[in-house]
């Protein structure tokens, strides 16, 4: 299972595709879509560049990104990976 995610062009956050052709920063709302589906919808979205930029598509499982580059999509969808988290150095 695939769906589209693209980064919205106003402000650059992460965006999902919906079955019903709009853009939602909500993965659990994105369009789950088969192998033939996917590459339409790729095709529409990216035609899209006025809202959103540089669709692609990403592989799903349940309702959490998948695939090869699972940790990736993960890092996009919570934002960064630095900050309060980790110890800050000192100088």
């Amino acid at each position: 299972m695939k769906t589209v995610t693209a980064n919205r062009l106003t402000d650059g956050r992460v965006i999902y595709r919906t079955a019903t052709g709009q853009w939602t920063t909500e993965l659990a709302e994105a369009a789950r879509l088969d192998e033939d589906q996917a590459d339409a919808t790729l095709e529409i979205a990216a035609d899209e560049s006025h809202i959103a930029v540089g669709a692609y598509l990403i592989e799903l499982e349940e309702d959490r990104p998948g695939g090869q580059k699972w940790r990736r999509e993960g890092i996009r969808l919570t934002g960064p990976t630095t900050g309060s988290t980790h110890a800050q150095a000192t100088v």
